[in-house]
């Protein structure tokens, strides 16, 4: 089937060709390399990937997207980006720069498992332009990632068919050059794809039928015994891409809802971060350490004397969020300008982590190994030099330690910052 021009699913691989984009690497950090690197639910010691530590031999590396893919996505053909601890795509307008950011998140959320229409209400767009139909009017995209752990890396791959019905009509997960689970459209009349993945045992394969419509790779869990040595391997490779995918946290603060008092509620920051007042009301009291640490960036980043960040409760039962400015009447957060509610909500999302946003967190994974991947379209909109300055600071100096990772678009005055400060990768889509 011919979806984004001369497409089959015979054209997923792990080895997607080379991107054409500049990319600028000045000494970027990530989480270091061990020689007792943890076993995975295979029981196998994996072939590389980054390691960390824990109690659950599965869970003990963090796993994180290392490499984006964009086969054929709305503007962008045979795009393969490397993901560092902080990575920013820049280029001018129309680069692509929000598309990428966009096929992340769209990953995140199929791993997440939410539907395929919820992800892509306008799926059409995404169809490279130039794209053809085939005789049947079909016409779709192509996406993957890779993403490391205590298994290695990873690959995911999407075939989408956008028309004339959106449906997942091809995946592919690899890993350590071996094939684990496949689909394919069989039966266009039909709501399911043909899956089948390694076994390993009597049968080499078991096939299945799979709903069209979800991540074939974030139901495996469900389908899968779990009782040969491929199942197992089967599952820790699925369970590692799920867990690396569902870490993403799409950030973007409107500041236009953020100044009004809130009513407290459970303290979870919400994608627009409508409700700051309220998760500062929460950090306040129970994580005071990151709460004096943000009262800080505050001070870095807002106009004027800044000598700490509080809160306070008014009659109405709502809360509002204030800097206190030592001697001087407090400023309400709703007194400050775009750029600085921006700032600080980004900030806030950098030092709080997983357990302070509104994100699909994982029940089994241990909260100590709770990772974030802050995502971040426009990082530096309205902000001025300095906010940018400090904010990359503050990003490459958490993102050393593994826990958290972010990837995000910036302008060009921006990216000049972000090739000058260590620990960044910057990706042009000009070249």
């Amino acid at each position: 089937m011919d979806l984004t021009g001369g497409f089959t699913l015979d054209h997923l691989s792990s080895a997607a060709p080379s991107s054409r984009a500049r990319v600028s690497v000045p000494e970027a950090r990530g989480p270091a390399a061990s020689e007792n690197r943890p076993r995975g639910r295979s029981g196998r010691r994996p072939e590389g990937g980054p390691a960390g530590e824990g109690e659950d031999g599965g869970l003990r590396a963090r796993p994180a997207v290392t490499e984006l893919r964009l086969s054929a996505f709305a503007g962008h053909r045979a795009a393969v980006h490397a993901l560092g601890p902080v990575t920013l795509f820049a280029g001018p307008s129309g680069s692509g720069k929000s598309t990428t950011l966009r096929a992340y998140e769209a990953l995140a959320r199929l791993g997440a498992g939410d539907p395929l229409g919820e992800v892509f209400p306008d799926a059409a767009d995404c169809v490279p332009e130039r794209a053809r139909p085939d005789a049947q009017g079909r016409r779709g995209f192509r996406i993957g990632c890779t993403v490391d752990g205590p298994e290695g890396p990873v690959h995911l791959d999407l075939a989408v068919q956008a028309e004339p019905r959106l449906r997942i009509v091809g995946e592919r997960l690899t890993g350590r050059g071996r094939t684990l689970l496949a689909t394919a459209l069989r039966d266009p009349g039909r709501t399911t794809v043909q899956a089948e993945w390694h076994t390993a045992g009597s049968t080499p394969v078991t096939r299945a039928p799979l709903p069209d419509d979800l991540l074939g790779t974030a139901l495996l869990p469900l389908r899968v015994a779990g009782k040969t040595p491929g199942q197992l391997e089967v599952l820790a490779a699925a369970e590692q891409v799920v867990i690396g995918l569902r870490s993403a946290f799409a950030c973007d603060p409107r500041p236009e809802r953020m100044r009004a008092p809130v009513l407290p509620g459970e303290g979870r920051l919400r994608r627009g971060c409508g409700n700051l007042a309220e998760v500062l009301h929460r950090t306040h009291t129970d994580c005071p350490r990151r709460h004096h640490r943000l009262a800080t960036m505050a001070g870095a980043g807002c106009a004027g004397s800044v000598t700490g960040l509080a809160v306070q409760e008014l009659p109405e039962g709502t809360v509002r969020a204030v800097l206190e400015r030592g001697g001087r009447p407090a400023t309400p957060l709703g007194r400050l300008g775009d750029g600085e509610l921006r700032y600080l909500a980004l900030a806030l999302t950098l030092l709080t982590g997983p357990g302070v946003l509104a994100m699909d967190r994982i029940a089994e994974v241990p909260d100590a190994m709770q990772s974030l991947t802050l995502l971040a379209d426009g990082l530096d909109r309205g902000l001025d030099g300095r906010q940018v300055s400090e904010l990359l600071g503050l990003a490459t100096g958490i993102a050393a330690d593994g826990h958290v990772r972010v990837a995000g678009t910036v302008g060009d005055r921006a990216a000049g910052e972000a090739r000058r400060t260590p620990g960044v990768t910057v990706v042009d889509l000009s070249v």
